[in-house]
């Protein structure tokens, strides 16, 4: 490495400047001449030699970070001024990332990346704008955002600069080479300028507004994506008026306006046609309600159909009033076919886009549980005694009449036969007497019984059903009833009845319920019956004597989405009792026991009805809850068949229900609410095609109901 400075002023004076450096080299320092010329030529010389010849050449106390470290090469074939060659050396600095900082008149160089955090030179005082020194800019920003300029300032900066915006006082903070800050002053200068941005109010006449702003932001948003940005121009439509608010500079709205000029045109004679498929709604019922909305709505106006509901009625089907409106529907593909005026069509689809809208569905769980606990018992004697011949009685007590214990016991011991041992009484009976041929006959009888029922009875119907849609579960059975009979009773071999009158009727559980979702609530519409035979037809043979027994409710009430709420119940306790005596006889102690028959029976009734509403806003929702119901009767198959089974046919497999599919995930919500597209009908609801998907929390996880839980 050699190291030579060049004078102008002969051999002599580069000899003393040679004779300087080295010197320099020996830890003095030598300060600069005034007016001395310098020719630096360093190649590939340590970092530190250069540091010690700008020292001894500007007079400046330079003290390097240990971690400046580099081979550099500094070539020039003219002479320059201690000034120049220090601004040669910064930019020396930058090259190889380092950087100057001087403060009291101290020069540190450390790496770029440590220099933001070191205290630096504001650029106005008294640094050049074409230095390489470090300095601190604050520009005040009057017309643009400050924050909106960080992102299109930050890629003019190297990695190991600063810039920072705060907005409460609307200002940039930059942190870099003065060359480079006064570059960003410069583009910020020229940004931070007073737009001639305003807003334009157009009305449109013929087109639809919401049409027009889609159209325009579609042309302006490939239009900016072919030319690499450009001026942001805002479209927005006011569907009430059917207006449109332009704004951005003036350019770009007469753009606008000359586009909106060529939309806004009436269409040709006879081209005011449109096919509308619709997706949820009914065709055939949205056409006669459309058609009696136009027909109104042109009655108020004064048009042609101001004859009133006389003159729509007398208009052929799929036509209104006006001669030039005509709504019919076409049901295989569940569209409608609409011709009318531009104002009326745009009115028509309007509604057409709030009523053709995907319906939440309610799954609407009952549970009805009844506990029943009833206790009798009786106590009671039954005697007779007839004559000495047999043929006429004597005396006795039969509280039971011709069904009384001692008449049935003494039917059993002359003809044990099974139609007789069928009317044996119930319970305990202790009986004594004779029965004999000749001579007095008499037989006593003591029955005592007591008995206890216990009933627990859970059903758990459910139905889903769409939002304001009736749904109806019935699990019952027809049971036949006799209403009536003919009876001939004037034959000569007897009685004939020619024909019985039966009337079936439903016996069992029937649930209809109406749900009206508003919000996360849920209003609904219950009717709920529940029935049941006391005892059993024989045979399936209808009678007079069949008894039901009926519970039933018709209420509405207000759930929230998931809660439980009780709608109805009966709490029930009755005592009764009853005590057949002689009069007189039955009073007398201890033998008023013989002449005396008492029964007594408690029952204690629980019947409650709880409901509990899921609102089911997709299909993902109603997967859910099929998965759980469906997890719970394939794992109930699955028990049932853990046992030993042996089939009447090798082979043969027992029938098991596949594994439930899992539910589709949701997709993320995207910015902004939803419901805005759904609500202003931008939906693919002119065409036929698959819905979009829903967006919703994300699934929950499906559980296995456990064993005791009732079935569903």
């Amino acid at each position: 490495m050699s190291k030579v400075l060049y004078m102008r002023h002969g051999w002599s004076a580069r000899l003393l400047i040679v004779v300087g450096l080295c010197a320099l080299t020996a830890t003095t320092l030598v300060s600069a001449q005034p007016g001395q010329r310098i020719t630096p030529n360093f190649k590939d010389a340590e970092i530190g030699q250069v540091i010690e010849a700008v020292a001894a050449a500007t007079g400046k106390t330079i003290i390097p970070d240990p971690r400046v470290r580099a081979q550099v090469t500094m070539l020039s074939s003219t002479a320059m001024s201690p000034s120049a060659f220090y601004e040669a050396f910064l930019a020396l600095l930058a090259v190889h990332q380092f950087i100057a900082v001087e403060t009291g008149g101290i020069v540190r160089i450390m790496p770029d990346a440590n220099a933001r955090q070191m205290p630096s030179n504001d650029l106005p005082n008294r640094v050049s704008a074409t230095s390489d020194e470090l300095v601190t800019q604050i520009i005040s920003v009057q017309n643009v955002s400050a924050a909106q300029l960080v992102p299109v300032l930050r890629p003019l900066m190297p990695q190991a600069a600063h810039l920072a915006a705060y907005p409460a006082s609307n200002i940039l903070i930059i942190s870099d080479r003065a060359n480079n800050v006064s570059r960003l002053m410069r583009i910020v200068r020229r940004i931070d300028q007073v737009g001639d941005s305003q807003v334009d109010v157009i009305n449109l006449q013929n087109a639809s507004s919401g049409e027009v702003v889609r159209i325009i932001n579609s042309f302006f948003q490939q239009q900016a994506a072919a030319e690499g940005g450009g001026a942001a121009v805002r479209v927005i439509a006011d569907e009430r008026s059917n207006s449109l608010l332009i704004g951005g500079d003036q350019s770009q709205r007469l753009k606008i306006k000359a586009l909106i000029a060529h939309l806004d045109t009436p269409l040709d004679s006879g081209g005011d046609t449109q096919v509308r498929y619709l997706r949820y709604a009914d065709a055939e019922k949205l056409a006669t309600r459309l058609k009696e909305q136009v027909g109104a709505t042109i009655a108020i106006a004064g048009g042609p159909a101001a004859g009133g509901a006389g003159a729509a009625a007398s208009a052929p089907t799929g036509v209104t009033s006006d001669r030039s409106v005509t709504i019919w529907a076409e049901p295989e593909t569940n569209a409608l076919v609409i011709t009318a005026p531009r104002k009326i069509m745009q009115s028509l689809m309007a509604v057409v886009d709030k009523i053709d809208i995907r319906r939440a569905q309610v799954l609407v769980e009952a549970l009805i549980v009844e506990l029943n606990d009833t206790n009798g018992a009786s106590l009671g004697v039954s005697w007779a005694v007839d004559g000495s011949k047999s043929d006429k009685a004597v005396g006795g007590f039969l509280p039971g009449g011709a069904a009384s214990p001692v008449v049935n016991l003494a039917a059993i011991a002359r003809d044990p036969s099974a139609a007789n041992l069928a009317n044996a009484p119930s319970g305990f009976s202790v009986g004594i007497g004779r029965l004999a041929g000749t001579g007095i006959n008499f037989a006593a009888v003591v029955n005592a019984i007591r008995s206890n029922a216990k009933n627990n009875i859970i059903a758990t119907p459910s139905a889903v059903t769409l939002d304001n849609q009736e749904a109806e579960l019935k699990v019952a059975r027809e049971v036949p009833f006799l209403t009536g009979q003919f009876t001939n009773t004037g034959a000569s071999e007897g009685s004939i009845n020619p024909f019985q009158t039966v009337q079936r009727q439903e016996v069992g559980l029937i649930l209809k319920v109406t749900p009206q979702i508003s919000d996360e609530n849920v209003m609904l519409k219950i009717e709920l019956e529940d029935s049941q035979l006391e005892g059993s037809t024989a045979g399936g043979v209808a009678n007079l004597n069949q008894i039901t027994s009926k519970r039933s409710i018709k209420t509405s009430v207000l759930i929230d989405d998931g809660g439980t709420v009780v709608v109805g119940g009966l709490l029930s306790d009755a005592l009764r009792s009853s005590e057949s005596r002689v009069p007189f006889l039955g009073r007398i102690p201890i033998i008023g026991e013989l002449f005396r028959d008492r029964s007594g029976t408690k029952e204690k009734r629980n019947l409650m009805l709880f409901l509990r509403p899921r609102i089911l806003h997709d299909g993902i929702d109603a997967q859910i809850e099929t998965n759980s119901k469906y997890n719970y009767m394939r794992e109930e198959q699955r028990k049932q068949g853990r046992g030993e089974y042996f089939p009447l046919l090798p082979g043969a497999k027992k029938p098991m229900l596949p594994a439930a599919p899992p539910p589709p995930v949701k997709p993320a919500v995207p910015a902004g609410d939803p419901k805005d597209a759904t609500d202003k009908g931008e939906s693919s609801a002119t065409t036929p095609g698959a819905e979009s998907p829903s967006t919703a929390p994300p699934p929950v996880p499906v559980e296995t109901p456990s064993p005791e839980a009732p079935a569903p």
